[in-house]
Parts: structure tokens; C-alpha cells; sequence
């Protein structure tokens, strides 16, 4: 199942919203016993959130937070673990770099896990 089956795209119903954030809670807040809930912060409604489903489940997510006028932040990806080495990271991270320079944002930064540190180098991080 190469990344190239899959569409990166915004979520806009509600529907895929529970299904982004579902998937959000579940790899990176669930696992450090977080409760429901804390995969959300401040920063949701001034975000632009992208995933990737597969049969309408969202697989592969991130958001792009616009930092000031020059610099915007990746944050909150995640991959369902049955998906991760397949590209779909990358597909994310492509998607929401085209909107990064789109708004003139020129610089991303990032906040990452230490466990996540190999894929965004392997990006060019």
C-alpha cells in the first residue's frame, strides 16, 4: 500500500474531524495514558489540519500552525502504527509544506518527539 493510493486532504465534516482527532488521541496521547481530550490545545481553530484516510478512517495527520509572518510549525503528526514506513509522514508533511510557502511562510519549524527525530532528518529537518 505505497502513499501514492492515498489523497492528502483538510478535513471539513465532522465526520473526519472525529476521525483526525480519534487518530491524533490514539498515537500520541493515548499511549502516555493522556486522557480524551488532551490531544487538543489552543492553537485547533488557527491550525490547518490535513490527513490521509483509508476507508474512511483517517491514517496519517498533522496540522500547520501559522507562527508569525514568516514561520509556521508542524505539529501534532501522527500515523496509524499499521501504516507507518509506507510514506504517508511524508505524504502529510509535503502537503502541509506547499501550504506553508502558499501563505509566504518560508520557515517550519518543528517540536518533535525524540522517536521522530530520524523522519524528520530523513525530510531534510
Amino acid at each position: 500500500m505505497p502513499s501514492s493510493n492515498f489523497v492528502v486532504e483538510q478535513p471539513v465534516s465532522p465526520k473526519d474531524f472525529e476521525t483526525y482527532y480519534q487518530l491524533r488521541y490514539n498515537v500520541l496521547r493515548k499511549p502516555w495514558n493522556q486522557p480524551l481530550g488532551s490531544e487538543l490545545d489552543d492553537t485547533e481553530n488557527t491550525s490547518i489540519h490535513a490527513f490521509a484516510k483509508d476507508n474512511g478512517i483517517a491514517i496519517a495527520c498533522a496540522r500547520l500552525h501559522f507562527v508569525d509572518s514568516r514561520t509556521a510549525q508542524v505539529r501534532s503528526m501522527a500515523v496509524h502504527p499499521t501504516y507507518q514506513g509506507k510514506g504517508l509522514g511524508k505524504l502529510v508533511l509535503t502537503y502541509l509544506e506547499e501550504l506553508s510557502q502558499k501563505n509566504n511562510r518560508l520557515k517550519i519549524i518543528l517540536h518533535a518527539r525524540e522517536n521522530a527525530l530520524k523522519f524528520y532528518e530523513k525530510c531534510g529537518y
